[in-house]
């Protein structure tokens, strides 16, 4: 299918509710159709790891585009362009938290673009970023990580979580969490940060999204 097509099917499936949520609760911005991602779903399969059509739908600017870009994506295929313009025109929703962590972890470039985006000064790309090292830790095992690295980054969240902006906020308090899950060695680090940031505050619009207390979710996924 081509791009063209594509955005076709997503239109029919549109939800004017489905919209108005993303657009009031989620900071999408236009042009959304208000595709459910279930209803989404019947268009990966037959589409899945064609990396030619996951560019062109993520450089239309749809947002139901951009995020089924996301889902037929070839990770191995993407270049640090890609995914510097990709980051670039996350507008909003799940795009800059999910999908393009997501596709930035599973490619070959997700530790070093990951590094570059957290210290960038724009909060998408930052949170972009922390995001990303979450993603990371989940899909690889320990041994492939400089894991001094990983204590640093959090000892930087530590001390610096409470200053940074809303989104980055919420992405380093994922970061202690998920270190804590998956990184054995760090779990009881990750604990003691998350005991040192204690409770985090951030707007992530009105919606019901709310910032678990990274300690009690670590322990959470350790009786898992």
């Amino acid at each position: 299918m081509t791009a063209d097509a594509i955005l076709k099917e997503l239109e029919g499936m549109g939800s004017p509710s489905i919209k108005k949520m993303l657009m009031n609760n989620h900071g999408v911005k236009e042009p959304c159709f208000g595709v459910k991602v279930g209803d989404m779903k019947k268009l990966v399969k037959p589409n899945k790891g064609d990396h030619e059509l996951a560019l062109a739908l993520y450089d239309t600017g749809n947002y139901d585009a951009m995020y089924l870009a996301g889902l037929i994506a070839d990770d191995d295929r993407m270049t640090k362009r890609d995914l510097q313009r990709w980051v670039g025109k996350a507008n909003g929703g799940a795009l800059a938290g999910s999908t393009v962590p997501w596709v930035a972890a599973g490619s070959k470039h997700g530790w070093d673009i990951a590094l570059k985006w957290i210290e960038s000064k724009k909060p998408v790309e930052a949170s972009a970023g922390w995001a990303t090292l979450s993603c990371l830790v989940a899909l690889k095992e320990d041994e492939d990580f400089d894991l001094s690295v990983l204590k640093q980054l959090l000892t930087r969240v530590g001390k610096t979580i409470h200053e940074a902006p809303d989104a980055v906020r919420y992405a380093m308090n994922n970061y202690i969490i998920s270190v804590g899950g998956y990184v054995t060695s760090l779990t009881a680090q990750a604990k003691k940060t998350g005991e040192k940031v204690g409770k985090v505050v951030a707007d992530l619009g009105n919606n019901a999204c709310k910032i678990p207390y990274a300690p009690d979710y670590i322990e959470k996924m350790e009786a898992r």
